[in-house]
């Protein structure tokens, strides 16, 4: 049930991501900034580096080593996945997984990512991300929050 889980969050994300790049990616290079909200825009920015536009470079090869160690990632966390017992982490798993495939996909068809979301307050700016970076985002919350709880249900019982 777990496995069944993970992967179709995993799939979730993936659809998502890709079809939410597909509908915004040719209209936001034409419009420029879509303001949404007083605190919320779209924006067309191609992340070249990886979370947060770290690590940028301008070699040619880059792209394709950043989606290799992604998948690499992904790999290992779907391993996990297969044994994983408990829902959250599976859960949890499928949200990464997911994230970091729409990503490599972006870097294999344009070798950047393409991030769009741009939250804002007072003149400062969140970083700008999509679909697939908030997925990875809550998926690693709920890694931590799963071994939080893990640990205390471990010590209620005594081991």
């Amino acid at each position: 049930m777990e496995r069944r889980l993970g992967l179709a969050l995993a799939v979730a994300v993936l659809l998502l991501d890709r079809l939410s790049k597909w509908a915004l990616i040719d209209e936001l290079a034409d419009l420029g900034i879509v303001k949404v909200t007083p605190f919320f825009n779209l924006v067309m920015v191609w992340n070249r580096g990886i979370s947060f536009g770290f690590l940028q470079s301008g070699h040619d090869w880059a792209p394709y080593l950043l989606a290799a160690l992604a998948l690499a990632v992904a790999l290992v966390l779907a391993v996990w996945l297969w044994r994983s017992r408990r829902r959250l982490t599976a859960a949890a798993l499928g949200l990464v997984i997911g994230g970091a495939l729409g990503n490599v996909v972006d870097r294999l068809l344009w070798q950047a990512v393409a991030d769009f979301f741009d939250f804002h307050l007072m003149g400062y700016h969140w970083p700008a991300f999509n679909i697939a970076d908030a997925a990875i985002v809550a998926g690693v919350a709920g890694l931590l929050m799963d071994g939080l709880f893990e640990r205390r249900e471990a010590d209620k019982q005594g081991t």
